[in-house]
């Protein structure tokens, strides 16, 4: 039977095939706590940035979403630099020793791409998509990465 799970912790763990699942499920092969999830986040940032990604940004969706905990949104002057910040993102997560991407679409067209690896989902537009859909608008009553503190209520 899996660990019974606080408020003041979720657990995570990561399934064989790599996707992050919570504890909830029947996989001990690793655990991962919320300060731990918030440095793979900060990984996705900094990579989405080392490929000059622009406005990159961390939402924390959990309580206002039952998908995932963590939205990260970032964009790319054309095509080849979406997929050059895509790619990025996918070789530094698994460096640090992150999950693979449970999969990823819109890598055919790289006007928006998105990253599902389960409690992380992660945006990678073009411009002109990034200000259409306007996610920052939909998101602007959630916590941000920067603003996140180990200590933060529902944390």
């Amino acid at each position: 039977m899996p660990d019974e799970i606080g408020p003041e912790e979720r657990r995570y763990r990561l399934t064989s095939a790599g996707a992050h699942t919570n504890a909830r499920n029947n996989d001990q092969r690793q655990t991962m706590t919320d300060e731990e999830l918030r440095l793979l986040v900060a990984e996705v940032v900094a990579a989405a940035e080392d490929k000059l990604g622009q406005r990159t940004e961390a939402f924390f969706v959990g309580d206002v979403l039952g998908i995932a905990d963590w939205f990260v949104v970032t964009s790319g002057a054309n095509g080849r630099q979406v997929r050059a910040i895509v790619e990025n993102i996918e070789e530094q997560l698994v460096l640090a020793g992150g999950p693979k991407p449970i999969r990823i679409e819109g890598k055919e067209h790289l006007s928006w791409v998105l990253m599902d690896y389960g409690w992380i989902i992660v945006h990678v537009f073009d411009e002109e998509s990034r200000d259409y859909y306007d996610l920052e608008r939909l998101w602007a009553d959630v916590p941000r990465l920067a603003d996140v503190s180990p200590a933060s209520e529902g944390f």
